[in-house]
C-alpha cells in the first residue's frame, strides 16, 4: 500500500493510516515521506509494515551503513536510515510524546549526543557496543532474529559493536550445539569473555578465541568476568548480569545521578535495583563513614558483583531481594536520597505509590530508564503524590536504535529548589 509517514512510534517505525482508517507501524521509515510499504502483520485495530519503496523521501534519509539492515533483514536497528542528528530528533519526539499521554506532562527533552571515551573506536554512531548477543542456528552460524521473528539474519560482524567485540572473531567461527553467545569487551582494554548457553546440546567441539570463555555458566577459561573501570573504581561483571554498553554510559549516568541528588556526609542512600553496583558504589564513597547505603536486587549473581564490586566500603548492605511495597517499606529505613535504575519494564504503579509515601520523605529521587513508557507511567504516579520533576535528561547511548536513557531528579512535596 502507499502511504504518507507521519510522527515516530514506539517500535522504532513511525505512524500512517490506511485507506480503511486503521493505524499503520511502518518501519524502515520517516516522517513526511511518501512510501510503499508491504504488510508483514494484520489486527483488526492495526497493522504493521516495512517501508519496500520510498517515492518522497525524508532530507534526513540516508543510507545504512549496516548491509544487513532494511526490510526482512536484522531486526536490531531501528533507525539506521535517518542521520544521526534526525535520529536524536525522533528520540526526542517519542520521549514528548509518551509523557504528555502517559505522566499528563508537556515537557519537552532534548536527547543529548555522548562522547565516548578516546581510544574507544566510537565514531559515527557506530563501534560503540561493547556486549553483543548473537543468536545461533542449527549449523552452529551467528547472527541475529528478523524484527517479531525467530529467524536469524547470519552476520559476522555487526557494525555498531566495539572494537574489541569484533577482534574476538565470534562470528567467524562455527559454534555447534550453542544456543547463543554473548561477547563483552571492556572498553579500557581488558580482557573480553565470550559466554555461551547451550541448553541441554552441549557445545562440541569448542572454538579457541583469545578471550575469557564461560559454557552454560561455567569458566572454561579465566575467570569468567568482565573488568569495567569507572572513575578509578574497577567493577567486575559476570557472563548475564546488567552493566550498560555505551563506553561513556557509566561514567556519565553515574555523574548525573550524583550531581541531581547532591549526597552528603551521612545520608542514608537507597539504591534500588542495584545490578552490580554501579550506584552502590560512588554513593557509597558519598556519605562516608557516618552514612550508609542500602542496595536491592533480585539477582543472585548480579549480588555476588555487588558485594565483590563493593568491598572495602563502609556501610553498605546488598540485600537480594524483589523490589515491591513491603521491601521498601521494610528496607529502606526514611532514606535521604534514592535512585532507581529498574528494567525496561519499569517499577509500577506499587512500588511507586510506595516511594511516594514514604514518610518523612527522601530529600530527593534519581529515576534512571531505558523505556519512556514504563517511565512516564511511573512518573505520574510521583506527580499525583505531588512530587516535582527538578530536571529531566535525555542521553543517546544507542545510536542506530530506538532506545534512549533518561535520568529524572525527582523532589517531594513542599521541597525548596
Amino acid at each position: 500500500m502507499e502511504l504518507v509517514i507521519g510522527a515516530p512510534a514506539a517500535g522504532g517505525g513511525c505512524v500512517a493510516r490506511a485507506d480503511d482508517g486503521r493505524v499503520v507501524f511502518v518501519r524502515h521509515s520517516l516522517p513526511g515521506e511518501r512510501v510503499v510499504a508491504e504488510v508483514t502483520a494484520e489486527t483488526k485495530s492495526f497493522l504493521r509494515a516495512d517501508t519496500v519503496e520510498i517515492l518522497e523521501p525524508s532530507p534526513d534519509r540516508v543510507e545504512p551503513p549496516c548491509p544487513h539492515a532494511g526490510p526482512g533483514r536484522c531486526g536490531g536497528c531501528d533507525f539506521q536510515h535517518a542521520s544521526l542528528p534526525a535520529q536524536r530528533r525522533l528520540k526526542s519526539s517519542l520521549v514528548a510524546e509518551q509523557l504528555h499521554r502517559l505522566a499528563g506532562i508537556d515537557l519537552p527533552v532534548q536527547i543529548e549526543e555522548v562522547e565516548a571515551p578516546d581510544g574507544t573506536g566510537v565514531t559515527n554512531g557506530l563501534g560503540w557496543r561493547t556486549r553483543v548477543r548473537f543468536a545461533v542456528d542449527d549449523a552452529g552460524r551467528t547472527g541475529f532474529h528478523h524484527n517479531r521473528s525467530h529467524d536469524i539474519e547470519l552476520v559476522e560482524t555487526c557494525p555498531i559493536a566495539s572494537p574489541g567485540v569484533q577482534s574476538v572473531g565470534v562470528g567467524t567461527l562455527r559454534w555447534p550445539g550453542a544456543h547463543h553467545i554473548e561477547v563483552t569487551a571492556p572498553p579500557t582494554g581488558g580482557p573480553a569473555v565470550v559466554s555461551v548457553e547451550t541448553g541441554r546440546a552441549g557445545l562440541s567441539p569448542v572454538p579457541t578465541v583469545d578471550a575469557g570463555l564461560v559454557v552454560d555458566g561455567r569458566a572454561i577459561e579465566g575467570s569468567g568476568r568482565a573488568r569495567f573501570e569507572v572513575d578509578g573504581h574497577r567493577f567486575e561483571i559476570s557472563p548475564g548480569v546488567f552493566w550498560q554498553v555505551h563506553p561513556g554510559a557509566a561514567a556519565l549516568l553515574t555523574r548525573c545521578v550524583l550531581d541531581g541528588l547532591e549526597p552528603e556526609p551521612g545520608d542514608r542512600a537507597a539504591d534500588l535495583y542495584s545490578g552490580a553496583g554501579l550506584f552502590t558504589v560512588p554513593l557509597a564513597r558519598a556519605v562516608g563513614r557516618q552514612g550508609s547505603v542500602v542496595a536491592l536486587e533480585r539477582s543472585r549473581r548480579a549480588c555476588a558483583d555487588a558485594t565483590r564490586n563493593t568491598r572495602g566500603l563502609d556501610g553498605v548492605e546488598i540485600v537480594r531481594s524483589d523490589v515491591t511495597p513491603a521491601t521498601v517499606a521494610r528496607r529502606l529505613r526514611a532514606p535521604d536520597i534514592i535512585v532507581l535504575d529498574p528494567s525496561r519494564e519499569g517499577a509500577g504503579q506499587a512500588v511507586m505509590g510506595a516511594l511516594a509515601a514514604i514518610d518523612p520523605p527522601p530529600r530527593r529521587l534519581a529515576y534512571v530508564s531505558c523505556d519512556p513508557a514504563s517511565f512516564s507511567r511511573d512518573l505520574r504516579v510521583m506527580l499525583d503524590a505531588g512530587w516535582t520533576v527538578r530536571s529531566l535528561r535525555g542521553f543517546d547511548l544507542f545510536p542506530m536504535t530506538e532506545h534512549i536513557e533518561l535520568v529524572c531528579i525527582l523532589e517531594p512535596p513542599g521541597a525548596h529548589r
